[in-house]
């Protein structure tokens, strides 16, 4: 479950970074949708890293070094 909702907000994240591409390349300037999309992956991105350390302190996540 906690793996789905990590693979969920990235999945979220990168479609709102295409998505601002996308109303860049169309858009030339004309509306504020690009910047929107930006600022709801920027919110996202903060809320992950938020739930994340709210779950390792929490102990619902367990860190472990990487390599081991």
């Amino acid at each position: 479950m906690k793996t789905l909702l990590v693979v969920g907000f990235l999945t979220l994240i990168v479609y709102n970074l295409g998505a601002a591409l996308f109303y860049m390349l169309t858009d030339r300037g004309e509306s504020k949708r690009a910047v929107n999309a930006l600022t709801r992956r920027i919110g996202l991105s903060i809320l992950l890293i938020a739930l994340v350390g709210a779950g390792i302190a929490s102990g619902v996540i367990q860190p472990h070094a990487v390599g081991t």
